[in-house]
């Protein structure tokens, strides 16, 4: 290949269109970008659909957003430095948004904060079947479909990104008995809408971010009850009535689920909220990152850059524990843009260096106690990413904001949405809303107006 860059970035969600706005804000002539895109639009699970198993072309269907999701986090921990939800809104919105209207916050800022329409370096309704690299020629080369028309192709890239997302590949357990169970049972990605298990008594796996947010959904919207079952500790929140907590599935006997604790419960549905696999299949072996989930993957510098093969051109976004979400994939991705471009004032380091620099972080996530370690890492991660690419300094301050959303959430796990908090970048304290929990209208006008 000539001395020009060509980068491929797979998947044209929230972390491959902040790579893509980063390589257009820097407009670099020596480097070429294309992105992959297997769906007709961008933002990647931000977008509802009502499909579940397979989409129109077969293929696997992505996304896990369900009706009525709302922000379970503060916004004020995931804006954009250079767009606020103040620029975007023109005024004050409440904390807790639900899809809708962050769907249109990033979809704002691509297209009036871009140099120019990025939906020209965007193939849409195109899949990357294989990724392969060659040491020899330094080159990669992506195998990809047209989805429409059926066409497969190889294009050869100096550099890969890969940003298709850490959310679709559900964990599935099994259970002693589950084959006697008559009623529906479902993993949270195929979770649509929690009306459907209105008047049911409904057992919800897991013990995590979606398991305490499906349990609540399927109270406010009409379940009888709901139990949650946990593995390793319960979630401990001071839970409603209508949801208790039990621990592990001992066995499932028709509609009677059986704990270790010796209790039992009848129930009509079951919801597995018990997360998701890594999955990169379409990275040759010793290309593909394989973890278990954490705010800090091994094999990545900056969590970043693969250390393993690539020759330091291969790069992931979005594969940890997420709390800054949006603003961690925005300094992530300027990190990669200038790397790549060579735009770094102190990069690069040899590998060793590198190799160095990783450990320091993964040992430091082993010793992590809880989740307010984990907010402190990665508030650290994301001022590191900052160092030397001009990202926003205050960036990392919205780490107390975070901590506070945890103790709301321990204090009261349904009202936890109604607080408000001021953002970092604008100094604008959010607007009050009516409280969640009896708020059914997640339209964009209702919750901004």
């Amino acid at each position: 290949m000539s001395s020009k860059r060509k980068v491929c970035i797979i998947g044209a969600g929230p972390c491959g269109m902040t790579a893509l706005f980063h390589f257009d804000q820097i407009s670099d002539p020596s480097t070429e970008v294309v992105c992959f895109e297997k769906s007709d639009t961008w933002l990647g699970l931000w977008n509802f659909t009502w499909m579940t198993g397979t989409d129109e072309f077969g293929e696997l269907c992505h996304g896990g957003m369900y009706k009525h999701l709302w922000s379970n986090g503060p916004k004020e921990g995931l804006e954009y430095p250079d767009y606020t939800f103040d620029d975007h809104y023109g005024k004050a919105i409440p904390s807790f948004p639900p899809r809708r209207v962050l769907r249109d916050y990033m979809e704002g800022r691509l297209v009036k904060k871009s140099k120019s329409d990025l939906k020209r370096y965007i193939k849409w309704n195109t899949v990357v079947r294989y990724v392969t690299y060659n040491q020899k020629s330094d080159v990669f080369t992506v195998t990809a479909e047209d989805l429409k028309t059926g066409r497969t192709f190889e294009n050869k890239f100096t550099h890969v990104i890969v940003a298709t997302g850490i959310f679709n590949n559900p964990n599935k357990p099994t259970f002693d008995g589950i084959e006697t169970f008559p009623g529906r049972t479902i993993h949270s990605h195929d979770f649509r809408d929690a009306a459907q298990f209105k008047g049911q008594r409904v057992l919800v796996v897991g013990a995590s971010y979606s398991a305490e947010d499906v349990a609540l959904q399927c109270l406010k919207f009409g379940a009888k009850s709901i139990v949650t079952s946990y593995r390793s500790k319960p979630m401990n929140f001071k839970w409603p009535s209508g949801i208790e907590e039990r621990p592990l599935i001992k066995k499932i006997d028709g509609k009677m689920i059986n704990f270790i604790d010796g209790s039992s419960a009848e129930v009509d549905s079951i919801i597995l909220c018990t997360g998701y696999k890594y999955s990169f299949p379409c990275l040759e072996d010793n290309l593909r990152l394989v973890s278990t989930l954490s705010v800090y993957p091994a094999g990545l510098y900056k969590g970043s850059l693969w250390l393993n093969d690539g020759n330091r051109k291969l790069f992931y976004m979005g594969t940890q524990d997420q709390y800054f979400s949006f603003t961690m994939f925005d300094a992530q991705g300027l990190w990669i843009c200038r790397y790549i471009t060579g735009t770094l004032p102190n990069e690069p380091k040899n590998i060793e260096e590198m190799k160095k620099e990783e450990q320091k972080w993964v040992q430091r996530r082993k010793n992590v106690k809880d989740c307010h370690d984990d907010i402190d890492i990665q508030a650290d991660f994301i001022k590191d990413l900052s160092d030397g690419t001009g990202y926003h300094p205050d960036a990392p301050n919205a780490v107390e904001l975070f901590h506070k959303w945890e103790h709301d959430k321990m204090a009261n796990i349904v009202t936890y949405r109604d607080q408000p908090f001021k953002s970092v970048f604008s100094g604008t304290m959010a607007a009050q809303h009516k409280p969640w929990f009896q708020d059914f209208d997640d339209s964009i006008d209702s919750f901004v107006n």
